[in-house]
């Protein structure tokens, strides 16, 4: 039932979650459903994976000197949002369901302020990584020339402007003095904010759409220039490396975001849509996305994974006594010759290829 709200002029700030959510006539169940219980196991589900696959990225970048560049400061801040996404979706899931209903209203708004700041951080931290690549490329390198001052302070950046679209509903961009306005998904948000964060993050993800666009068919046109130099296959397997990736940065972030973002701004405009029937479940699929990025920004990379396997097996090492790194094949230390002439770091973004390709490339290019 919604209640009259014809005295848009008054402030509720002295009212319990449970108004604003009859206001928008929001149901907040008083005992466990089946869906709460899929919800929330789901959910948990996915929590863990994010917290553990983004941990084991920041351990290996913090452990593996190969990783001291640019482009992988911008992967671990990457994970690091991530990971504060899947701690921030963790307390969202121990505060939801029948729980939501002993929330005061600013416990609340850092629920939800937690799970703004996190995914924003973790889009504009994509942004990042697509225009380093983008200058890498263009300027044909292997990693940027960015100081590390530089790179710091674009992560310092990213957490400001992330913690302060976290703060804009509890500074005042809220419905607590004008009801008419409250969403439906959010009863304490702003119609306007909804509007305003769902194209802020469709206009960031337009703008990776065109870079990734661009890195394609110059690295395309540059690879049919150096065809005479290289063969056939090499050539076949750099393009396809690229679009192989490509497509999966933006197909797995339109496949995570787009249905979230669009229910966001169904909600804003005040349609009357059934956006409660699938609000839990795009929310879901949206925090997918942190663990899905370890997987194709470093999972992929050959290097990553050997370190990730050394930290997995620090212990059974420690145990035996023996480490892996004492025993050497002749491929083993072809590979390392290879890494040391070209300073091969992997190309996450680039080309997923053998090193032995990267090496390649790194000669044509010289």
């Amino acid at each position: 039932m919604v209640l009259n709200s014809s005295n848009t002029d008054r402030c509720y700030y002295d009212q319990n979650v449970s108004f604003f959510y009859n206001n928008t006539g929001k149901n907040i169940s008083t005992h466990w459903r089946n869906r709460d219980y899929v919800v929330v196991t789901l959910g948990m589900t996915v929590c863990f994976i994010v917290i553990f696959s983004n941990l084991l990225v920041i351990g290996a970048i913090f452990k593996n000197r190969r990783f001291h560049f640019p482009i992988y400061y911008l992967l671990g801040n990457l994970a690091v949002s991530d990971l504060f996404s899947g701690v921030s979706y963790l307390h969202l899931m121990f505060h939801t369901g029948p729980w939501t209903i002993k929330l005061s209203t600013y416990q609340w708004f850092v629920r939800q302020g937690l799970i703004d700041t996190s995914l924003t951080a973790s889009v504009l931290n994509l942004l990042a990584v697509a225009m380093e690549r983008h200058q890498t490329i263009f300027n044909m390198q292997l990693h940027s020339k960015m100081s590390t001052r530089r790179v710091f302070f674009i992560i310092f950046s990213i957490w400001i402007v992330a913690i302060v679209m976290g703060l804009f509903p509890t500074m005042g961009w809220n419905c607590l003095c004008n009801l008419p306005q409250c969403s439906t998904m959010a009863p304490l948000y702003s119609r306007s904010f909804l509007v305003f964060w769902a194209v802020l993050n469709l206009v960031t993800f337009s703008i990776m759409v065109a870079i990734y666009t661009r890195i394609f068919f110059y690295v395309r046109h540059k690879s049919k220039q150096m065809k005479e130099h290289t063969t056939h296959t090499r050539h076949k397997e750099t393009v396809f490396g690229l679009m192989k990736t490509v497509s999966m940065i933006l197909g797995l972030f339109v496949f995570c975001w787009t249905p979230g973002l669009v229910l966001l701004m169904l909600d804003g405009v005040d349609c009357k849509c059934k956006v409660l029937s699938f609000e839990k479940y795009f929310l879901v699929l949206a925090e997918c996305n942190s663990f899905v990025n370890p997987i194709v920004y470093c999972f992929r990379d050959q290097e990553m994974r050997r370190t990730f396997k050394e930290l997995l097996c620090f212990l059974c090492r420690r145990k035996n006594g023996t480490s892996e790194n004492q025993f050497t094949t002749l491929e083993d230390s072809r590979l390392r010759t290879i890494r040391k002439t070209t300073a091969v770091n992997g190309l996450p973004l680039m080309n997923h290829a053998s090193e032995d390709a990267a090496a390649g490339t790194a000669e044509n290019y010289n």
